[in-house]
């Protein structure tokens, strides 16, 4: 599959990792998650303001992101006039509750939202940086939910929807890792690490310093998505992550790590992008699909259908793998209706086949052509796009008896003859519940 973007980060040999030895806690805490299988993610930030692919303009090497309209001519003038959003970003209309409560409504069991992107912008009351949202010059300051992270997290812990951080281990706005008498040329620090360790020693500490942070002020936090796969592995950016995670750790000892194409004991589930993989990693995994063609907001975006949505969901969990979903909100703080639609028809299909989904584990022993299994104890589920015409499911070669078929959208018994389950339904979409003599 070719890459849609540059900024698409991938480590083909972590896909195939295995565990090493883990704390009873993170075992746990991954079969809980798991369990979760469907999440949603939201990327927003000054990005959203100016309408354009995240904050990945302003790297003078990462030409793809202003190939299809750069938002000023000249990177000098792009630069100084993004940095300046902080003190036009006034998202008046954002309601954290109603956020919670749509997607509660369309049935995501966690969330990770972006506290800070490449840009270095703080969606939260970070004491770090004075580049953040609470700061006097953000005209968003005195609003009473000024602390945008900490509105987001309470929201969601109100309608049990459990909640990741996400966090650019990069940072573009740090005098640390761009200086300001340097010309950064691409993503990476404007200078060699290797060559300046005390420079590089601030950054390190400042990364800690906000991590520890966001783990302490705003937990429980289950995920910490840690993005910017190029730091710890290439041109000597390298951050002590033991003594970090330790720390972290300390704090909350069941805190999933997830250190984004970097592979290792701290990439403790893999993230495929944009994408079903073809061959499922073998460490817990999530793939990571936009509901539009781009993260954050972008105005007149090109969204999916929700038959491309669907179809990528039952992909995902019937190769035991979870699935989440992104959303960019708009700059006024609404959630674009486009979207909104979406994550409506996604709701409506879970109630009737949620039990198919949630909780379950892949049931990859057996495969037929256009379906799709998944497995709980001693029922599987099988899933099929139809075509409107009469179908049925041979599984004369399946090793269990089956005991009974039910149609998981009318709840009525199916005919089962000899191992066939007979559907005579014209609907354009059939999942069987099949209960079997002996547990899978």
């Amino acid at each position: 599959m070719a890459k849609i973007r540059e900024d698409i980060e991938e480590n083909t040999a972590s896909l195939q990792e295995e565990y090493d030895e883990l704390p009873y806690q993170i075992k746990n805490k991954l079969e809980w998650f798991s369990d979760q299988k469907i999440g949603i993610i939201f990327h927003w930030g000054l990005y959203s303001q100016a309408g354009i692919v995240e904050s990945w303009q302003l790297s003078k090497e990462d030409d793809w992101a202003r190939k299809k309209g750069s938002w000023r001519e000249d990177i000098q003038t792009l630069r100084k006039d993004y940095w300046e959003l902080n003190q036009i970003f006034n998202p008046e209309n954002f309601d954290p509750q109603d956020w919670a409560k749509k997607a509660k409504k369309a049935g995501f069991r966690y969330m990770i939202f972006t506290t800070k992107h490449h840009d270095g912008f703080n969606m939260y009351d970070t004491q770090y940086s004075d580049y953040k949202i609470t700061a006097a010059e953000s005209i968003f300051h005195k609003n009473k939910q000024a602390d945008i992270l900490k509105s987001v997290i309470e929201a969601f812990h109100k309608v049990d929807i459990a909640t990741g951080l996400y966090y650019s281990k990069a940072d573009w706005h740090s005098p640390n890792y761009w200086k300001p008498n340097q010309t950064p040329y691409g993503r990476y620090a404007s200078y060699d690490p290797y060559k300046d360790p005390e420079t590089w020693k601030k950054f390190s500490q400042y990364v800690e310093n906000q991590l520890i942070e966001l783990i302490k002020n705003y937990g429980p936090t289950d995920i910490l998505w840690l993005d910017g796969g190029w730091v710890n592995t290439t041109h000597n950016e390298y951050l002590p992550m033991k003594d970090i995670v330790a720390k972290l750790r300390k704090i909350q000892p069941d805190l999933l790590v997830v250190d984004r194409a970097v592979g290792g004991k701290y990439e403790n589930y893999i993230t495929p992008e944009r994408k079903v993989p073809e061959v499922p990693p073998k460490k817990a995994w999530e793939s990571n699909i936009p509901l539009a063609k781009n993260w954050g907001y972008v105005p007149h975006d090109e969204y999916k259908s929700f038959e491309e949505i669907l179809n990528s969901v039952i992909q995902v969990v019937s190769l035991g793998g979870n699935i989440i979903l992104g959303v960019g909100p708009k700059p006024d703080g609404t959630l674009p209706k486009e979207a909104q639609t979406i994550m409506q028809k996604l709701g409506n299909w879970l109630q009737i086949y949620g039990e198919g989904i949630y909780e379950t584990r892949p049931y990859q022993e057996l495969t037929k052509k256009g379906w799709f299994f998944t497995r709980k104890k001693n029922t599987v589920y099988a899933f099929h796009k139809n075509e409107g015409t009469k179908i049925s499911l041979d599984l004369t070669d399946f090793p269990t008896k089956i005991k009974k078929a039910v149609d998981m959208e009318t709840k009525e018994e199916l005919l089962v003859e000899q191992q066939r389950v007979y559907v005579d339904q014209q609907s354009e979409f059939v999942g069987i519940q099949l209960q079997l003599e002996e547990k899978v």
